[in-house]
């Protein structure tokens, strides 16, 4: 009886511990694209901005491409607002993929509010908001720089607007918030990049020959990419490697120099980024504003009647 019970609570143990292996397994997939390339600046740079003013994701997207933010003009303080980073491109490109083939573009972004703005907490972004959020996914830079923001990838047919629902700041609980202009700065790149984190060259780029020299041989490799060869003029041989994905523009017998295009530029992407100025408005001087544009008015209409009573009296006089 023991025995059989024990087998029973055994058999019991590993079907709940398969189902939270099977389970954890899916949320590893699920979270797979939040591993993906807007994040590798985390890894390599304290803040995503340079001291020149450039963002870092140009870094590896190396075409330039427009990308604009709009941000209202003044906001008040602890409240909710809209942010758009615009990542425009023409949806009918596809781009090369990592095994060579074609598809769609992918996007994502970066948003660098002031210091104390940060993602509004679910329960306080507007049920109108979280209509045109859902679905997106917002991390910050890092735990100490909440007001870095990443987007992405993100399916680009879907999201060449991003929005991103902004909570500003409230400088009456915390004094080191101050009312006044701000910076925002936000990046855009739709499209894979041409240079890895590590510095290697993406198959979304363009190779060339590494040396000056005669074509000896192209060998087609089993992943779609090629083993170009090509002998200089010393007889010493060089092989560049071409990745599944760009065209070749040459072919064996062919004369080439130094730096020149082995292959068609693949890439159909890049990289853009645009500034703007926010105000963190104090709502006492608007209400002070106000009433002094109030008492101006109410100053013009007195005036007014004054001079009127003035001609009355002065007509009042002549007639008399």
């Amino acid at each position: 009886m023991k025995t059989t019970m024990m087998k029973t609570l055994i058999q019991s143990l590993t079907s709940v511990l398969t189902l939270c292996v099977v389970l954890g397994l899916g949320q590893l997939a699920w979270m797979q694209p939040a591993a993906a390339y807007p994040f590798y600046a985390q890894q390599a740079y304290e803040s995503p901005r340079e001291a020149t003013g450039r963002i870092v994701c140009a870094n590896c997207h190396l075409a330039a491409k427009p990308t604009e933010i709009e941000v209202p003009q003044a906001v008040l303080p602890d409240s909710v607002f809209e942010a758009v980073v615009k990542i425009p491109y023409d949806k009918s490109v596809q781009q090369v993929l990592g095994n060579g083939d074609k598809g769609p573009l992918n996007v994502g972004a970066v948003l660098m509010l002031p210091e104390g703005f940060k993602i509004a907490p679910p329960d306080r972004i507007p049920e109108e908001l979280q209509e045109k959020v859902s679905g997106v996914y917002y991390q910050p830079y890092s735990d100490d720089k909440q007001n870095i923001v990443l987007v992405g990838p993100l399916p680009g047919e879907q999201y060449q607007e991003i929005i991103f629902p902004v909570l500003s700041p409230d400088p009456n609980s915390d004094k080191a918030i101050h009312f006044g202009k701000y910076s925002v700065h936000a990046g855009g790149n739709r499209g894979r990049g041409q240079v890895y984190p590590t510095g290697d060259k993406s198959n979304n780029n363009v190779f060339t020959a590494p040396v000056a020299g005669t074509i000896a041989s192209i060998t087609k490799s089993d992943d779609g990419g090629y083993a170009v060869a090509i002998t200089e003029e010393s007889g010493d041989s060089v092989t560049e490697t071409v990745l599944p994905g760009p065209e070749l523009i040459v072919a064996e017998g062919d004369t080439v120099a130094a730096g020149q295009a082995l292959t068609t530029n693949p890439n159909v992407g890049g990289f853009g980024q645009h500034d703007a100025e926010i105000v963190l408005q104090d709502p006492n001087r608007i209400k002070w504003l106000l009433v002094f544009f109030g008492a101006i008015t109410i100053s013009q209409i007195m005036l007014v009647l004054k001079k009127k009573q003035v001609e009355k009296v002065q007509a009042a006089e002549l007639n008399f």
